[in-house]
C-alpha cells in the first residue's frame, strides 16, 4: 500500500492518501480576525484545495471533525457548512467544543475523504 503525503512541514501534512482514503489535518484559518463564520468559510475552502490536490472531493467526504472554541458559534458555523455541503453525500460527523491552539482562532476542521 503506496502513503502519499501532500504539504508536509514542520509536525504534519495538511493531507495524506493511505488504502483509497484522504486524511486531513486539522485545518484553521489563516486570517484570525475574522468572525466564525468567515474563519469557517476560508477552512472549507481550503479544505476543497486540499481534497482536490489529493484526487477527492467534498462529495467523497465520509466523516468530518469541528471544533468549536465557543459551541454556541455552531450555528454560525454550520451556516457556512450547510452552503458547503448543500445538503447532499452528508459525512458522518462531530462537533465538539475545545480549547484550540490560538486565542484567535474560532473553528478547525479535519475531514476524511475517499478517493
Amino acid at each position: 500500500m503506496a502513503i502519499v503525503r501532500h504539504e508536509s512541514a514542520g509536525i504534519l501534512s495538511k493531507a495524506v492518501e493511505a488504502n483509497g482514503f484522504v486524511f486531513t489535518a486539522g485545518i484553521t484559518a489563516n486570517d484570525r480576525n475574522k468572525d466564525v463564520g468567515g474563519q469557517t468559510k476560508e477552512i472549507l475552502d481550503e479544505i476543497d484545495r486540499i481534497l482536490a490536490l489529493a484526487g477527492s472531493d467534498k462529495s467523497k467526504v465520509v466523516s468530518a471533525t469541528i471544533w468549536v472554541t465557543d459551541i454556541r458559534n455552531r450555528d454560525a458555523m454550520n451556516v457556512h457548512w450547510n452552503e458547503w455541503t448543500g445538503g447532499k453525500n452528508l459525512p458522518g460527523r462531530a462537533c465538539i467544543e475545545a480549547r484550540l491552539a490560538d486565542p484567535k482562532l474560532l473553528v478547525e476542521i479535519a475531514v476524511i475523504a475517499t478517493k
